[in-house]
């Protein structure tokens, strides 16, 4: 029986619809099976989408040596080829100065935090009895209580301060394979013309010629989306950490780099991370400095303040045109399927899903309507 007999019968939709729900079921009830098969699947292939993640973001650098710094050179080959190496050159300073200046001081200061915890939770509970809130210290169980949790806290940073550094140096196993990465990084980059030239002769020959159009035309807008989002909040945690830092170090704070690096950080998470990063910051510091704390917390709500109303709107001048309920749903649901990078991509995912929906589902209705 050919299948085009098998369509005309009754029973052949209902048997699509019923096969599609328990495709469906099998899949959401066997998700984690699924995703951790794909990621093993993933895995071979590691230093490969290492080196285009690493490729597509230093692409935007080398666009801007080419059309702006060496633009005075004749276009070709020679002109790309200067303008991915002063890019491949650049990233590497900007990341071992990162290295050599940061990671050192990171470490010690984690250790020295560590290592001082006990001394500090005892300053602590000193600046409690003294203070308006002695009160909470009068009955014996709220004094019980509040030790049992800083000795609580003091062993899990005691026991990981020693993972931490042991992470740090056991990190040097992957860089064979960072470099590797780096490497095909390069040549994508530097054969990038022709690459894309073999990509779109292949949509050619498997598409029609409206479906490369518009496919080519979603690839684009997805890049220029994806592309503005990470120059852009790098750009802004670079600055409000910056600020963050400056501010510590004018009032004497202890940990100014460590909190300032935690504060940039967290910022890049979407509607959680400015909040993560100003408790974290305080906690540290009510150990050290409970009136430092408040100062800090009382400058990280102007900080954010001026950053979610004057410093977001000014980088992100072409706004996404998203709602903050969708960047709140797709913030939840992302990191519940992909953790850290899902939430992190979370704005642009959504701003890629929203322009899908608004320029070709509801345009597309509209236009059978008519």
């Amino acid at each position: 029986m050919k299948f085009s007999n098998l369509r005309e019968k009754k029973w052949f939709n209902g048997a699509v619809i019923a096969c599609i729900g328990v495709a469906f079921y099998v899949l959401l009830t066997h998700l984690n099976v699924i995703m951790g098969a794909a990621g093993r699947f993933l895995g071979f292939f590691r230093p490969v989408i290492l080196g285009i993640v690493f490729a597509y973001v230093i692409s935007p650098l080398t666009k801007l040596f080419y059309y702006r710094i060496f633009k005075w050179m004749k276009i070709g080959r020679r002109r790309w080829y200067l303008s991915v190496f002063f890019s491949v050159i650049l990233m590497l300073l900007l990341f071992t100065v990162l290295i050599r200046m940061l990671i050192p001081q990171l470490i010690q200061s984690y250790v020295m935090f560590s290592e001082n915890f006990d001394r500090y939770t005892g300053s602590l509970l000193d600046w409690l009895e003294k203070s308006p809130l002695s009160y909470l210290m009068e009955d014996g169980s709220s004094d019980v209580t509040f030790q049992n949790a800083m000795d609580s806290i003091s062993d899990f940073v005691k026991d990981n301060a020693g993972n931490a550094v042991a992470l740090a140096a056991s990190s040097g196993k992957n860089i064979l394979s960072t470099v590797i990465s780096f490497i095909l990084a390069v040549y994508l980059l530097a054969d990038i013309k022709n690459v894309l030239i073999g990509v779109r002769r292949l949509l050619h020959r498997i598409l029609p010629k409206k479906a490369e159009v518009e496919l080519l035309d979603f690839v684009l807008r997805c890049d220029t989306i994806l592309v503005s989002y990470i120059v852009q909040s790098l750009l802004d945690a670079f600055i409000v950490g910056s600020i963050n830092a400056v501010f510590m170090l004018v009032c004497r704070m202890h940990y100014a780099v460590l909190i300032s690096v935690v504060v940039g950080i967290t910022n890049l998470v979407p509607n959680f991370g400015p909040a993560i990063g100003a408790v974290t910051g305080a906690f540290i510091l009510l150990l050290v400095s409970p009136p430092h704390a408040l100062a800090f917390l009382a400058f990280c709500g102007v900080l954010q303040f001026f950053d979610a109303y004057i410093l977001k709107p000014k980088l992100f001048s072409s706004s996404l045109g998203v709602s903050g309920l969708t960047i709140l749903i797709f913030t939840i649901v992302l990191g519940n399927m992909f953790g850290i990078l899902g939430v992190l991509f979370s704005i642009p995912t959504a701003a890629i899903m929203s322009f899908l929906y608004h320029d070709y589902f509801m345009k597309e209705k509209e236009e059978i309507s008519a």
